[in-house]
């Protein structure tokens, strides 16, 4: 693994993404609400490019409110343009099945640099 420079963290405003030529697929380092995550361009499901696909968040029922729903994890699932199974950005895991996971990465910042290990 290499630690390598990719952006100024001025170039990756919360809710963005960039695309990183790194390793065999790409890695793709999302910024969710000021903080840095790295995933695999790569869906463990059949390979597709991941980072093409539509991020947002899930929801979560709660009784307590008065509609009965609450969102979570706003931002940070992301689901694969071919299939739509959808992982956690910042754990790399499938909502379906946690067992199933895409690799992620070390971002860190470092005097308004972002660097990714990879």
């Amino acid at each position: 693994m290499q630690r390598r420079p990719v952006c100024a963290i001025d170039d990756l405003p919360p809710g963005s993404m960039k695309l990183v030529p790194a390793g065999p697929f790409g890695v793709g380092i999302y910024n969710i609400g000021g903080t840095l995550h790295a995933i695999a361009n790569y869906c463990a499901h059949e390979g597709a490019p991941l980072c093409e696909g539509y991020v947002s968040g899930t929801t979560e029922y709660d009784p307590s409110r008065p509609n009965g729903i609450r969102h979570v994890r706003d931002g940070q699932i992301i689901r694969c343009p071919w299939h739509q199974w959808e992982f956690d950005i910042t754990t790399g895991a499938n909502l379906a099945d946690p067992t199933k996971r895409v690799r992620t990465y070390r971002v860190e910042v470092d005097d308004g640099q972002v660097y990714l290990t990879a």
